[in-house]
C-alpha cells in the first residue's frame, strides 16, 4: 500500500527545519524531523543561494535518515517584507437551469481573481475566500448546494515578489528537490496552533522569528489580514550585543537563559555575568538591566503590530486575544507583555494534535510553522480551502487552461 506522505520545509534566518509525515485517513504520523544552522537567508529572503541549499540539503537528509524514505517535493514556507495582501471582490454570474452553485462556479471566481491588475514584479501567492455571498445575501461559508443567479466572493489575495520566490524554488532545486506548494508562514503556523474557536471569535497569531515577525487576523473563521514585519528576534540579540559589547553567540545564550520580555515578569532581580571579550575579565550586571535592553525592543514590535491592527480596522474584531508562536515567544514574559501592549488576554501556541510517530520533537511554538506546513495544504473545509501557486506557476503570465487543470486536479484528491 503506498503512503501518502507529506514533508514541509521553513526556509528561517536562524535555522531551516523539515519534517516529513505520513497522512492516515484523518491523522498524521510524523517520520522524520530534521534542523540545520541557517547561513544563506536574512529577514527571511535568500542571501545566498548555495547556502540555503546546503542547509535545505542537511535539514532533509537529517529527516530522511530518521524517516526511513526520501522524498522530492515539499511545501516550502515563505516569508519577508516583500509580502503584501489585498481584499479584492468579484462575482458570476450562475447559468445552470437550475441555478444551483457548484464547484465549478467557485473555480470561475478563482480563476476571475487570477486576472487582477498587479505590479510586474509581483505574483499571486494565495487566493483565500473570506466570504461569499448569493443573490447578495452575505455571510455565507459554503455555498455549494445553494440556488441562486450571483455568486459574490470577498477574497484575501496575498502577494509575493517574483524573484524572491524564484530564488527559493532555485535554493530547494539545488539541494535536489522541488516545491510543491508555496504557503505563507503565518498561515501555515494558524493550521498548527490555532483553535477553530479563535478563529471564529477572531484571533491574532504573531509568529516571531528571527529575521521577521508574520501576523495573521482570523475573524468568522477566515482570514482577514496579514503583514510580515521586519523586526523579530535577531535585532533583540543584536541590541544585546551592542549595548552590553559582547559576541553575538553570548548575546543570544544570555536572551534565552536569563532574558525577559519585560520587568513585571521578573521573579527576582539578580546579578548574572557577561563573559568579557579579549583581555577583559567577566562583568556582572542585574538581571533587570538586561531585561530593558531586550523590553525595548519587544515592546516596539508590538507596539508596531498594534498599530497595523488599528490602521487596518481589525483591533475592535479580536476577542478571543493574542496567540504567540515562534522561536521568539520562548522568550520569558512575552505573554504578559503582550497582554500589556494589546490590552487582552494572550497565550503561547504549540502545535496541536500532531498526532503519534515524532511529534513530540516538534511540539514547541518554534516549530510551528514547519508543522502546519505538513497539515494538506489546503484546508480541509470550504472556508479554509485557498488556491496555492505551484512551483511551475511561478511565472507572472496567467494560463487559464493550466489553471484549471490544476484545479481539477486538487479536487479529485479530496
Amino acid at each position: 500500500m503506498k503512503k501518502n506522505v507529506i514533508a514541509g520545509l521553513d526556509l528561517g534566518t536562524t535555522k531551516v527545519c523539515a519534517v516529513i509525515a505520513e497522512q492516515v485517513e484523518n491523522n498524521l504520523n510524523i517520520l522524520g524531523f530534521g534542523v540545520a544552522p541557517s547561513e544563506g537567508l536574512n529577514r527571511g529572503l535568500v542571501a545566498n543561494i548555495s547556502k540555503t541549499a546546503d542547509a535545505i540539503n542537511e535539514a532533509m537528509h537529517i529527516a530522511s535518515n530518521r524517516a526511513g524514505l526520501t522524498v522530492k517535493e515539499l511545501n516550502v514556507g515563505v516569508a519577508g517584507e516583500h509580502i503584501t495582501s489585498l481584499r479584492h471582490r468579484n462575482y458570476v454570474t450562475i447559468n445552470n437551469p437550475e441555478r444551483e452553485i457548484t464547484e465549478q462556479d467557485l473555480d470561475r471566481l478563482r480563476a476571475d481573481v487570477q486576472t487582477i491588475r498587479i505590479p510586474s514584479d509581483r505574483q499571486i501567492l494565495h487566493i483565500i475566500p473570506e466570504e461569499y455571498s448569493v443573490d447578495y445575501q452575505g455571510g455565507i461559508d459554503d455555498p455549494i448546494g445553494m440556488c441562486g443567479s450571483r455568486l459574490e466572493a470577498v477574497n484575501h489575495v496575498v502577494l509575493a515578489s517574483i524573484p524572491a520566490i524564484q530564488n527559493i524554488k532555485k535554493s530547494v532545486e539545488r539541494a535536489g528537490f522541488m516545491v510543491k506548494d508555496y504557503v505563507l508562514q503565518p498561515i501555515a503556523s494558524s493550521f498548527a496552533v490555532l483553535d477553530e474557536n479563535e478563529k471564529d471569535l477572531g484571533v491574532l497569531l504573531i509568529d516571531i522569528g528571527g529575521g521577521t515577525t508574520d501576523i495573521a487576523v482570523f475573524h468568522r473563521k477566515a482570514i482577514k489580514h496579514t503583514k510580515v514585519i521586519g523586526v523579530a528576534g535577531n535585532q533583540v540579540t543584536n541590541d544585546v550585543r551592542e549595548t552590553l559589547g559582547i559576541v553575538t553567540a553570548d548575546a543570544e545564550k544570555l536572551k534565552k537563559e536569563y532574558g525577559y520580555a519585560t520587568e513585571h515578569a521578573i521573579i527576582k532581580d539578580e546579578d548574572i555575568f557577561i563573559k568579557g571579550v579579549g583581555g577583559r575579565g567577566n562583568v556582572k550586571i542585574p538581571l533587570s538591566l538586561l531585561t530593558q535592553i531586550i523590553s525595548v525592543r519587544m515592546k516596539e514590535l508590538f507596539a508596531l503590530i498594534d498599530n497595523e491592527l488599528r490602521q487596518a480596522g481589525f483591533k475592535n474584531k479580536i476577542k478571543a486575544g493574542v496567540v504567540l508562536t515562534g522561536g521568539g515567544s520562548l522568550l520569558k514574559g512575552c505573554t504578559e507583555l503582550a497582554e500589556e501592549v494589546f490590552g487582552m488576554p494572550a497565550r503561547i501556541g504549540v502545535p496541536l494534535d500532531l498526532g503519534s510517530g515524532l511529534s513530540n520533537e516538534v511540539e514547541s511554538p518554534e516549530f510551528a510553522t514547519v508543522a502546519g506546513l505538513i497539515r494538506g495544504i489546503p484546508g480541509k473545509s470550504s472556508s479554509e480551502q485557498f488556491t496555492t501557486v505551484k512551483a511551475s506557476g511561478s511565472e507572472h503570465k496567467f494560463n487559464v487552461s493550466k489553471l484549471f487543470k490544476r484545479l481539477q486536479e486538487f479536487f479529485d484528491k479530496l
